[in-house]
Formats: C-alpha cells, sequence, structure tokens
C-alpha cells in the first residue's frame, strides 16, 4: 500500500512539474497574434534567380493570397505602424541551403531607397529600413526545399519573430498561380 501512494505521490509531482514548467516562448506569442490588428511587408530580398520561374509573378500571387488571408482573419493593412511584420522567403532555385533563423537574423536594409518590387510596393511598411536584426529564440530551423514558402510573422515593437510558417506540399509547376494560392491558404489553415 505504501508502494502505492508513493508511486502515485511521485506521478503527481511530475505532472505537476511539467504542468508548471515553461513552455516555448514562440507558442505563447504565437497565440497572442490573434491580438494584433494591423500588418505590413517586409521587403523581399529573395529573387528567384532561374529562367524557368517568373520572379516578379510569383510574388504578386504570393503577396495578393496573404492579402486576401490577413483579410479574412481581420487584419488591416498599416503601412506607418503595423502590429505584425510579414517577411516571405521564397524558394524556387535548386540549391542546398538552409532557411535558418538563430538567435539574430540581419536584413540589409541599410538605407530608404532599396528597390522594392512592384508586387509588395504598396503593402511595404515605411520604415522597413529600421528593422536591422530580428530574434527568433524559439523558432525552427527550416530546410531548403525547392518550390516552397517561408512566411514569418514579426512583432514590429520588439522585432520577435512570432510565428514561422510554411506547408509541406511542394508547389507544382504546371498550374503555378492556382498551386501558390492553394500553398498559401494551406498555411494560413495553421494560423494561431
Amino acid at each position: 500500500m505504501k508502494k502505492l501512494q508513493i508511486t502515485v505521490l511521485g506521478i503527481i509531482s511530475v505532472l505537476l512539474l511539467v504542468a508548471c514548467g515553461s513552455g516555448s516562448r514562440l507558442t505563447d506569442e504565437a497565440k497572442t497574434l490573434r491580438n494584433y490588428n494591423s500588418y505590413a511587408f517586409l521587403p523581399n530580398n529573395d529573387t528567384i534567380m532561374s529562367r524557368a520561374y517568373d520572379n516578379e509573378r510569383i510574388n504578386d500571387v504570393i503577396v495578393s493570397t496573404i492579402n486576401a488571408n490577413m483579410k479574412d482573419e481581420g487584419y488591416i493593412l498599416d503601412k506607418r505602424q503595423p502590429d505584425v511584420l510579414i517577411y516571405v522567403h521564397t524558394m524556387f532555385d535548386e540549391k542546398a541551403d538552409v532557411n535558418a533563423n538563430p538567435v539574430y537574423t540581419n536584413y540589409s536594409y541599410y538605407r530608404p531607397g532599396l528597390y522594392i518590387g512592384p508586387y509588395v510596393e504598396d503593402y511595404v511598411y515605411e520604415d522597413y529600413y529600421t528593422i536591422q536584426r530580428l530574434t527568433g529564440n524559439s523558432v525552427k530551423q527550416l530546410p531548403y526545399r525547392e518550390r516552397s514558402i517561408v512566411i514569418d510573422f514579426i512583432n514590429r515593437r520588439n522585432k520577435e519573430i512570432i510565428w514561422r510558417a510554411t506547408s509541406e506540399e511542394e508547389i507544382g509547376t504546371r498550374r503555378m498561380d492556382r498551386d501558390i494560392r492553394n500553398y498559401v491558404d494551406d498555411i494560413f489553415k495553421k494560423f494561431p
């Protein structure tokens, strides 16, 4: 009987420790995404180099689909002081690379006047050049996969990555516009 009491007490102790342990900051921050109201984009320095893909067209479809999803989620576009900044990583070139986000990530926005593609210029945070370094302590590294997209949601005030999202699917090449829209929609199905 005493052995049973000790076993039960041990199990309860372990459960209490697990319940009181610190969770992932990313998860806690991602849950607060619902508390934000506005968004804007950061310029995307990723350029698709392969001639097999139309960089401008692909990015235009990505941005318009993200805008539609953000509107559906109740966000409004605010280029002056958005709550959330969106950074899109397009990975369409063949190369072995890792889309890693260690504790710090630098973005090369040295000055105002950086070339911004026409597909995103109407949605870019006006002071994008002030975002030099982002933190992402709880952000997972994502291995490079050709024809994939990674979207970072960033808290503008503290410059922390709130949520990083991608899809497990690969974007097809036959009906690329439709596949990109489906891919981005699939990412937003996981929106916290």
